[in-house]
């Protein structure tokens, strides 16, 4: 796969990740301002679900979204997670866990193309992380 290709499907995954999981999320959360925040969110990882989507179909690539597996995990881990904590604090806690990975793993995709992705798709890759740093930062006002 080319390094555009990967960086793309890289954005369009993490994005899909954010969406189903506050979407689930936001069935829990009991706080009316942390459920606000959250719609946010929400909103900001489907805007660059939808920006992923179009620069990959633009650039004549077909989406790799999560397969099934990585859902099933996903819905499985919040569900276990929050058990026995529905807190606005246990979930901001979670948000900011998958927030730092997704940060991580960003770096290291724009570290590893570069050199070899091209302009949109390295600005596309610096908004997301952007977008999870930011977010991290404000979630912790609600610790």
């Amino acid at each position: 796969m080319n390094a555009n290709a990967e960086l793309l499907n890289y954005a369009y995954q993490n994005s899909q990740m954010g969406v189903d999981t506050i979407q689930q999320l936001m069935e829990i959360a009991e706080d009316i301002s942390f459920k606000e925040f959250l719609e946010k969110q929400l909103n900001g990882y489907e805007e660059f679900h939808k920006r992923a989507r179009r620069m990959l179909n633009q650039n004549g690539y077909d989406e790799k979204g999560l397969n099934a597996f990585e859902k099933v995990k996903t819905y499985f881990m919040v569900n276990a997670q929050t058990m026995n904590d529905y807190s606005s604090s246990n979930i901001a806690s979670m948000l900011i866990n998958g927030s730092t990975m997704g940060i991580i793993d960003t770096v290291k995709k724009l570290r590893q193309y570069e050199h070899d992705a091209d302009k949109e798709s390295i600005k596309l890759m610096e908004d997301l992380r952007d977008f999870e740093e930011k977010s991290a930062e404000k979630l912790k006002d609600f610790l």
